[in-house]
């Protein structure tokens, strides 16, 4: 499902970033802030960014600039920033490529050789963090961003019930079927990780937060990231990020 945080809007922001005055004058004024979000399957990950975008667009410090979000809308910004044909859309999902298929089609030419494809994923990742006000889901986005020190980390997990639940209610399959994707999605995430990066999607130190969307709804688990990543911004820039938040220690 499409959100109203399209590709369009996504390509004004960009285009409003590239605009030297316009960022000049932004970022004198206004600290920067980015959200990276990885995420087991049927966690919430797509529906928790959505909300975080509200909640940060109301309670983040204003600038001339839309909070949005990239997760599916991700790879189409990929082939835009590159220059590369639609067609390869089919090729770049995170968790479905197997290793084998890279290196057959690799061999013959099909498409550009998946590591390629991960590579300009980074560099356009790394290209939205930079701006600011932008949450991006997965493709090891943490990993990417893990030196710019504005970029708050974090990661969603579940127990394996409610996440196949949660898959068969947002894509109208059944248990059997709901349960094979969640766990094709989770193992192609982690080698996806393993084999481009060489971490563990699981490991917590990776994260500045992990929550388990279980035992809270997906509004609040925004609300706190939302808070968690404005403090720290408050920490940083020694300014008073929005209401019950403020720099140093309390």
């Amino acid at each position: 499902m499409e959100t109203q945080f399209g590709f369009e809007k996504c390509l004004q922001f960009i285009a409003s970033q590239l605009h030297p005055g316009l960022r000049q004058s932004a970022e004198n004024k206004v600290p920067k802030l980015a959200v990276t979000i990885s995420r087991q399957s049927g966690s919430g990950g797509h529906a928790v960014g959505e909300k975080l975008v509200e909640y940060l667009q109301a309670n983040a410090p204003k600038n001339a600039y839309p909070w949005l979000l990239f997760d599916r809308n991700l790879v189409e910004k990929v082939l835009e920033e590159h220059n590369l044909p639609s067609r390869l859309s089919r090729f770049m999902p995170e968790d479905r490529i197997s290793e084998l298929d890279d290196v057959i089609q690799g061999m013959f030419g099909l498409h550009p050789p998946f590591w390629t494809l991960v590579h300009l994923t980074a560099e356009t990742i790394l290209h939205l963090a930079e701006q600011g006000n932008v949450i991006l889901i997965g493709r090891g986005a943490n990993l990417v961003t893990s030196e710019l020190q504005h970029v708050f980390h974090v990661r969603l997990v579940g127990s394996l019930e409610k996440r196949v639940a949660h898959t068969q209610e947002i894509r109208g399959v059944g248990k059997k079927e709901a349960l094979a994707l969640v766990r094709n999605e989770d193992a192609g995430r982690q080698r996806y990780l393993k084999k481009y990066f060489n971490r563990e999607v699981d490991d917590p130190l990776l994260y500045d937060l992990v929550i388990n969307t279980d035992s809270m709804s997906y509004d609040d688990t925004a609300r706190i990231i939302g808070d968690a990543a404005l403090r720290r911004l408050g920490q940083r820039s020694g300014t008073r990020t929005h209401q019950g938040s403020f720099s140093g220690a309390e």
